[in-house]
């Protein structure tokens, strides 16, 4: 988070020198922590749904309130960017644990490319209003991480040109479904953490057929990820998907990452998913709670030969392209 201010009292031969005294100033970066009480302040409760709305202090203070974004799809709130960027990006632990939890997770309109009744969305727009209003800088970058579109303006409405920029290269629509799908976490840095490369898992699942075979390749360097997902993933493992969900759904607050190992039961409900990987040990591989493989190219050919079907869907960028099955 930047903070800018007008330095005060200059010096008068320094600003007869450079002519407008707002040609210098102080920049102050700050870091953002959700769970620091004191830096936040409350800003109600949402209509809707009874989310408590925790912010930073030095936004909701702010005179002028600019947010700056990725736009791409997001496996929860539909796109990334704009409104997010504010909730959970500046929210209190409080907060983003609320509308992180269970009952927004299930709903199945909590999904990739989605706003219409989506309830991680439609918060998030509540919050904004909440806020009176904000600025956005969005950018969308292509495939070799250059911007390929930027705009600023009103926070909903410049998040939703660049939405709608990006749906023609992101959202692919697919003619039939398939028994074998390859994917990826697109590569460094999105593939570092286990944590990150369920968003690739989550992606293809409307094309994967049921009780197909999804490999999704994610180098992992750094491990599963937080110390509280591991700790999901070793309750997963401990209780099994059913035993998990229905231990989290009674929950009003989501413990922190937790919500990550949810989105994991939808492609686990839907086929088997194998995971290549360099990065993780063998403890590590286990609490994954998929099926580790060695090789992916034995791998298409074994879910081949058990399916009789040789078609095969092939998704190089991971979570950043999203299939949708639209039948012909």
């Amino acid at each position: 988070m930047l903070v800018v201010r007008r330095r005060g009292n200059l010096d008068a031969e320094l600003e007869a020198l450079i002519g407008d005294p707002w040609v210098l100033q102080t920049v102050r970066v700050e870091n953002h922590y959700a769970r620091n009480d004191e830096d936040h302040v409350l800003v109600g409760t949402t209509k809707t749904r009874g989310t408590v709305v925790r912010l930073d202090r030095r936004f909701v203070e702010a005179e002028l309130k600019i947010v700056t974004g990725l736009v791409e799809p997001h496996f929860m709130a539909g796109y990334s960017g704009g409104r997010k960027v504010i909730a959970p990006g500046l929210a209190h632990a409080e907060t983003i644990t609320t509308f992180h939890s269970a009952r927004f997770m299930a709903d199945p309109k909590a999904a990739n490319c989605n706003f219409d009744g989506n309830p991680l969305h439609e918060e998030q727009l509540e919050i904004v209003r909440m806020l009176g209003g904000a600025l956005a800088l969005n950018v969308v970058i292509d495939d070799e991480r250059r911007p390929s579109f930027v705009n600023f303006g009103e926070i909903v409405a410049s998040h939703l040109a660049a939405v709608e920029f990006t749906r023609s290269y992101s959202e692919v629509p697919v003619r039939r479904r398939f028994h074998t799908v390859v994917t990826s976490a697109a590569g460094y840095p999105l593939d570092a953490t286990y944590y990150q490369t369920v968003k690739g898992m989550v992606a293809p699942i409307d094309i994967l057929a049921p009780g197909g075979r999804l490999i999704i390749a994610s180098e992992c360097a750094e491990g599963l990820g937080s110390q509280d997902f591991v700790e999901a993933q070793r309750q997963l493992i401990e209780r099994g998907p059913d035993r998990f969900l229905q231990s989290i759904l009674l929950k009003f607050h989501a413990a922190i990452d937790e919500w990550e190992t949810q989105m994991q039961l939808r492609p686990m409900a839907k086929g088997t998913i194998q995971l290549y990987s360099t990065g993780l040990n063998k403890e590590q591989r286990t609490l994954t709670g998929v099926e580790p493989i060695d090789s992916i190219a034995s791998a298409v050919l074994a879910s081949a030969a058990m399916n009789g079907d040789k078609a095969l869907a092939v998704i190089p960028e991971g979570p950043y392209v999203v299939p949708f099955y639209q039948p012909g």
